[in-house]
């Protein structure tokens, strides 16, 4: 996940903490939100996720977006972490093409066309 996160901090130029906050959400959200046949093979592929998703949860955060569900709820957790609405696209987008990269795009797809109103997104 170190190089995920390193173009994170070099591409949206947010820094380090923020960016193992926002990924950390973000796959939280992928557990809770997508298929589990479909993810946690994904998840598998992504040494250290779950250590993300460990500190996203510490880390709280939820505020209006802890009670929501989906996307919204997703977006709303990202930006009580900082994120404007653009960076919350912007890792989103970063996220998920890292995800293909390291399980391929038949898996993603699946995953990303199973979840209401992700396919906006990414």
């Amino acid at each position: 996940m170190d190089e995920l996160i390193g173009r994170l901090v070099a591409d949206i130029g947010m820094d380090r903490a923020a960016a193992e906050t926002a990924v950390g959400i973000i796959l939280d959200f992928l557990v809770k939100e997508g298929p589990a046949d479909k993810v946690q093979p994904l998840l598998a592929k992504l040494p250290g996720a779950d250590a993300l998703i460990q500190k996203a949860a510490s880390a709280g955060g939820g505020g209006l977006g802890g009670a929501m569900g989906g996307v919204m709820g997703a977006g709303m957790r990202l930006m009580s972490a900082g994120l404007s609405m653009g960076q919350v696209q912007s890792v989103t987008r970063a996220v998920i093409a890292y995800t293909r990269e390291k399980a391929g795009e038949d898996a993603v797809g699946e995953i990303v066309a199973a979840i209401p109103g992700l396919a906006q997104f990414v």
